[in-house]
């Protein structure tokens, strides 16, 4: 079956390549990261919307929907997953 797990990975070290290449190698997933000042915080603000409409079955799809679209940062390395 194919995967489909990625990570958005925010805050200071997102800009990092070699740091989301490991998280990347160790996930075996994609690395995606947003082009926002306070990426965090954004994401953390974005939970405690859907934590707010949790009650109305409202999907955190849903919520964030308007968000800024991850771009692909790092996918992992050919055979990273057998190491």
């Amino acid at each position: 079956a194919v995967s489909t797990t990625r990570i958005l990975a925010t805050g200071g070290a997102s800009h990092n390549k070699k740091i989301l290449q490991v998280l990347s190698d160790v996930f075996n997933a994609p690395v995606y990261t947003i082009d926002t000042a306070n990426s965090a915080c954004l994401g953390s603000a974005y939970r405690a919307i859907h934590g707010l409409v949790a009650e109305t079955n409202v999907s955190l799809a849903d919520v964030v929907k308007l968000a800024p679209e991850p771009k692909l940062a790092v996918t992992p390395t050919a055979g990273a997953e057998e190491v």
